[in-house]
């Protein structure tokens, strides 16, 4: 990483010479705009201790600052070769430099996928349903990894329509992932993107909030209408090669192909603009079945009347969220970043919106509003700002927050590693770096009993353009009877077991479960053995649904498990790596802790480890790394 760093401090020392002016960057590439806001953010913040009549914490030491920042910004610990560099570097700049290293690094991605696939609920795939949704779980890693504007991709995904399978429109699976449930996905929007907790309102006037049975129905009037693109045409022949003597053949299991593969993927309509009030309609202010119109209950009103039929109601509801729902959107989306970055949000819960008079530090909380549109909705630059205030670097606070709704802004709390976090950083200890492995590409393979076919003549893309541009009953059985013989003719290209699955193009499609790469490239969710799912990593059944309780599950995995079998016991560990060099048992000891613990050892721990050595001799070194890995301080967050 010195390199690294090296070469950013030759770039922020030449960028004057070469006529880069700050003023001509865009703020997010602005040095000096990054600091500025962060300096604004820290004038609140010292504000705020002076109100309260409170001491401001002291900064936080480098190793502290090294481990939070990369746990917080790319979601694992830094390699041993990491650590030693930024701690051993004599540079006054060296934290700014480490944050720009790392939000440029592909790990930011990573992470950053992670959080947004928990909160979206992104699944591989859904009970019941055959087809998988490989495509809009890469649209969703590509957005992350282009660093989309948040507005930009909340409105992808709330106005989408078409192909689930082109990479244009793959944003569909945000709906499809919910087919059958589009009050509850509608419902689970308002919570993600504006913080309004709705869901009770699908059945009753909600008594702990605002809205009424009759406005949440107003408003899902804008979705209404989210069946697939031309499927009907299918119907018949899915209902034949559906008949129970026909499951067990390959002919059901190619009509999957088309009927879950591509039509259940696909979305048609835009968006009704009305809706028939429900059956079991208990108010006065409306008839059960009766049509009523598309109405936002809050913001900006946007109205469509049920006479119409020109739907667009997706379009105008994501223009409505991102553009007129006043401070809202853009405070929701600030808040949640403050959470990610400060480990409590401004205001909790992250998803109940509260207005910024209301806040405990309202002019904070608009400054980050203001800094959250003046950034165009770039959550990168917007978390850099962060990471570079002193409030985040302030030493740890083992105290709960004093403020019932929110942040104290008394020091980072103590917090428990996420599972991702954890496994990210057990896989680092493992096998070095795992930024350097090739990213999970789309896997647009044919699958027909599990098994990929016509592999390098055709994939899941071509065939889902070809099918949803069929407009007849007998197109449609044409082009399953064509394509059943290409795959009776052309047959399958064999097993796709084993740690990682290769296409024809030589990318990587799919990582196995078992697979030393990081979270965001596994299975989603985890399967229920593995170390993800053990240390709660969220099901992807409700938003934001994972958890960092501990019990006793998790310490025999650690015990018995990936701890034992990968570091422990795996002499060829990158960890011992960080040994090669070192000639004496105090260095070895120091390595060892730099690189789990991202820190020197205490003289008195020193002492203890020397001992040990001394003591178990060969296996002195397995029982420190054993000891050092299973402590609370790896486990932790500081």
């Amino acid at each position: 990483m010195k390199a690294h760093i090296c070469v950013v401090a030759a770039c922020l020392t030449v960028s004057a010479p070469l006529g880069f002016a700050a003023e001509k960057l865009a703020k997010a590439d602005d040095p000096a705009f990054i600091k500025k806001s962060a300096l604004a953010i820290d004038t609140h913040i010292a504000a705020w201790y002076r109100k309260q009549k409170l001491e401001v914490p002291a900064v936080t030491d480098d190793a502290t600052f090294l481990r939070r920042t990369f746990l917080v910004a790319i979601g694992r610990i830094p390699t041993g070769e990491e650590a030693r560099a930024f701690l051993e570097i004599e540079d006054p700049a060296k934290r700014t430099l480490l944050i720009d290293y790392l939000m440029a690094s592909k790990g930011y991605s990573s992470t950053m996928t992670n959080w947004v696939f928990d909160l979206l609920r992104v699944t591989d795939g859904r009970p019941g349903f055959q087809g998988n949704f490989e495509p809009y779980r890469n649209w969703v890693r590509t957005a992350m990894e282009t660093n989309m504007p948040w507005n930009d991709f909340t409105n992808a995904l709330l106005a989408s329509v078409g192909d689930g399978w082109d990479p244009n429109t793959a944003a569909v699976g945000y709906y499809t992932r919910d087919r059958g449930m589009p009050l509850d996905n509608l419902a689970n929007s308002m919570r993600v993107f504006l913080g309004s907790r709705m869901e009770c309102a699908q059945c009753h006037d909600d008594p702990f909030g605002t809205t009424e049975r009759h406005e949440f129905f107003e408003l899902a009037a804008f979705t209404e209408g989210q069946g697939s693109l031309r499927q009907n045409y299918m119907r018949k022949l899915w209902d034949e090669v559906g008949d129970a003597e026909k499951r067990n053949t390959v002919d059901y299991e190619v009509a999957q192909v088309m009927w879950d593969g591509v039509y259940g993927l696909s979305l048609g309509g835009t968006g009704a603009g009305k809706i028939e009030l429900p059956n079991d309609y208990q108010y006065k202010d409306g008839d059960p079945g009766e049509m009523i119109g598309a109405k936002t209950p809050f913001g900006k009103t946007v109205r469509i009347s049920e006479k119409h039929d020109k739907g667009d109601g997706r379009k105008q509801l994501a223009e409505w969220v991102t553009t007129k729902t006043g401070e809202q959107y853009a405070s929701v989306a600030a808040n949640r970043m403050w959470k990610r970055v400060m480990g409590r949000a401004v205001y909790e819960p992250v998803d109940e919106y509260k207005p910024t008079k209301d806040l405990h530090s309202p002019e904070l909380m608009a400054t980050l509003i203001n800094l959250m549109v003046d950034l165009n909705y770039d959550l990168r630059a917007f978390q850099k700002v962060l990471l570079n205030t002193k409030t985040f670097q302030f030493v740890p606070n083992p105290q709960p927050s004093k403020v019932a709704g929110g942040d104290d802004f008394h020091g980072r709390q103590l917090l428990r590693l996420s599972s991702e976090q954890l496994w990210d950083s057990l896989i680092t200890l493992a096998a070095g770096d795992p930024d350097k492995m090739p990213r999970r590409s789309l896997d647009d393979r044919i699958y027909v009993g599990n098994k990929p076919v016509l592999v390098g003549k055709k994939n899941m893309t071509q065939v889902s353009k070809e099918v949803l541009a069929l407009d007849s009953e007998e197109a449609v059985r044409g082009y399953f009877n064509k394509l059943l013989n290409e795959v009776k003719t052309g047959g399958a290209s064999g097993s796709s077991s084993g740690s990682d699955m290769m296409g024809m193009t030589g990318k990587i499609s799919r990582y196995g479960k078992d697979a030393a790469v990081r979270a965001s490239e596994l299975p989603s969710p985890a399967p229920r053995d593995h170390l993800l799912y053990l240390f709660g990593q969220s099901d992807r059944i409700v938003v934001e649904g994972s958890s960092r309780e501990p019990n006793v599950g998790q310490v025999l995995s650690l015990m018995n498990g990936y701890v034992q079998n990968q570091l422990v016991n795996n002499t060829g560990a990158a960890l011992y790596k960080s040994l090669d060099g070192a000639t004496t048992d105090e260095e070895k000891i120091r390595r060892l802790y730099v690189t789990i613990l991202n820190r020197p050892p205490s003289t008195e721990e020193m002492g203890w480890m020397k001992d040990e050595l001394k003591k178990s001799k060969e296996n002195g070194i397995r029982n420190i790394v054993s000891a050092l890995v299973m402590s609370s301080e790896f486990l932790f967050v500081q």
